[in-house]
């Protein structure tokens, strides 16, 4: 009985690592074909690639990817960039970035998802109203005077504290993207994060027990495998 739930742990462990694995080439492949395979002049792809090293993915696997995307590989299959709208529950505005190589199966998958666990997935620009599309950069500094002016001499509109990564993450304008980053690494800052993202124009006020739901919902979302990063109004 032990070594059979031992296996099945490892089994688990090990297809939740697959998972992850085809997340990271994903992105690489997506990033490589949209700036090149040179990620000394793709910080997107450079950024993807560190990603995929800090999750021990295996190397031929992100050279296939980056092949992949720059056409030198054709395995019969296309990545595209596709966005799910929907309502969770409560009236929680939920939108889901997924990177697919089979549109049909992802849509069915997400409207699956937003039904089974209380929530309701819309047409395109059912909730984007809901968003500002924004250029997000998160990182890291060993000594941290004013991050308000930090954000001010990098160009950045805003910059939040995440306490539980000990990360700052900076919002700016979607064009100011490159610019900021720059800054930021030219003050010191360690970037590792740094791409188009969304953020919520207004919190949606629940309770602590409704955001029990809502994260549910949340994280199945995310645990799909063709998600890529999914935003709440929360």
């Amino acid at each position: 009985m032990g070594k059979g739930w031992k296996k099945a742990g490892k089994l688990e462990a090990a297809a939740k690592k697959g998972a992850i694995f085809t997340k990271v080439a994903r992105e690489i492949s997506v990033a490589a074909k949209l700036g090149g395979g040179d990620p000394e002049g793709n910080s997107r792809l450079k950024l993807a690639i560190e990603a995929a090293r800090e999750v021990s993915c295996p190397k031929d696997t992100i050279e296939r990817a980056i092949k992949k995307g720059t056409g030198q590989l054709d395995d019969g299959s296309v990545i595209e960039e596709i966005s799910y709208e929907g309502y969770g529950p409560h009236g929680v505005g939920i939108i889901v970035e997924c990177q697919t190589d089979n549109r049909t199966r992802t849509v069915s998958q997400m409207r699956n998802i937003f039904k089974a666990n209380g929530g309701n997935m819309g047409e395109s620009g059912a909730v984007a109203w809901m968003f500002e599309r924004v250029c997000l950069i998160t990182g890291k500094k060993s000594s941290i005077g004013d991050p308000e002016e930090e954000a001010i001499e990098a160009g950045a509109n805003e910059v939040e504290h995440n306490e539980d990564e000990g990360s700052y993450s900076f919002y700016g304008s979607p064009s100011d993207l490159d610019s900021i980053r720059s800054a930021l690494q030219s003050r010191g800052w360690e970037v590792s994060v740094a791409e188009l993202s969304y953020k919520a124009k207004e919190k949606t006020q629940i309770s602590e027990e409704q955001k029990k739901e809502v994260f549910e919902l949340l994280e199945e979302l995310e645990d799909n495998d063709d998600s890529h990063r999914v935003h709440a109004t929360l």
